[in-house]
């Protein structure tokens, strides 16, 4: 006689039938293991992904301050501030901002290079978790750069970082943090080789950071200057994440939280979209 169960009974010991899913709703387990992953991955290296940007945004700070003289006033919003003061929060933000983007945009890309995409796309993920865990570990590394720059320009002599609206330091900084992250992802799902990144990077993210009012108040700008700085997403999270530390900033807070966060809501769907239907990922 066979020990076989008859076709359509389940053997005791056993949960579920082959072929039905086990994991319902959200794969927490899956979802923390992708993250960590991500995590550990910039870790690694740290000296390159964490200490090295800290480094360099430092320096542009002390540049820029040498050159202009660290208290000489910036008028931002109706008030003036020392430069050094102006200038640190839009170093911090500019710091965040590129590592979110570098993170985010290696990710699948390297993947895709190496033949290892499948490690992203089999195992059993949701495409909102697979997003989620992607735009997660760039966010975390945004985080652990912009603390180390606040730290090291908090211990810095005449730099004032201490912040007035954490909420708003917090906000905009998560805010901007998931926009270029998730534009990080859509660069990889398109990219087809590092030169393809590298050109988003240095034609796209690089030109519109540095005219987004890191370095100077938008006020100062000529009209047609100061029309094109209020059609750059990075102008209101970087003056967003401003008012944070100031109490003052070059556009409301409301008007630039709603714009950056319309963005995210639209890249977010955007990744997803590509994501779920395997554009450039799956053969």
């Amino acid at each position: 006689m066979s020990s076989q169960p008859p076709i359509g009974q389940i053997p005791s010991g056993v949960r579920n039938a082959p072929g039905v899913p086990v994991i319902r709703n959200v794969n927490w387990g899956g979802l923390k293991t992708l993250y960590v992953k991500e995590v550990r991955r910039f870790f690694k290296v740290q000296l390159q992904t964490i200490w090295a940007p800290a480094i360099t945004t430092l320096m542009f700070l002390v540049i820029f301050t040498v050159a202009n003289g660290a208290r000489n006033p910036v008028r931002v919003g109706g008030s003036e501030v020392a430069f050094a003061d102006f200038i640190a929060p839009g170093l911090i933000v500019m710091g965040m901002l590129n590592n979110a983007f570098a993170n985010a945009s290696f990710s699948l890309l390297v993947g895709k290079i190496q033949g290892t995409i499948v490690d992203y796309l089999q195992p059993p993920l949701s495409t909102a978790e697979l997003l989620a865990a992607l735009t997660g570990g760039a966010v975390t590394r945004a985080f652990c750069v912009g603390a180390t720059v606040w730290l090291a320009m908090a211990l810095w002599p005449g730099v004032h970082v201490t912040p007035q609206h954490l909420w708003a330091v917090l906000w905009f900084g998560l805010l901007g943090a998931v926009f270029l992250s998730l534009a990080g992802v859509l660069t990889s799902i398109w990219a087809e080789k590092f030169d393809h990144a590298a050109a988003v990077t240095n034609f796209v993210i690089a030109p519109l950071t540095l005219l987004s009012g890191t370095f100077y108040s938008v006020d100062h700008l000529a009209p047609a200057f100061r029309a094109f700085s209020h059609v750059n997403p990075f102008f209101y999270v970087i003056s967003g994440f401003r008012y944070g530390f100031l109490g003052t900033a070059d556009s409301p807070v409301a008007t630039g939280s709603v714009v950056i966060l319309a963005i995210d809501v639209a890249l977010g769907l955007l990744c997803y979209t590509l994501l779920r239907r395997g554009w450039k990922l799956k053969s």
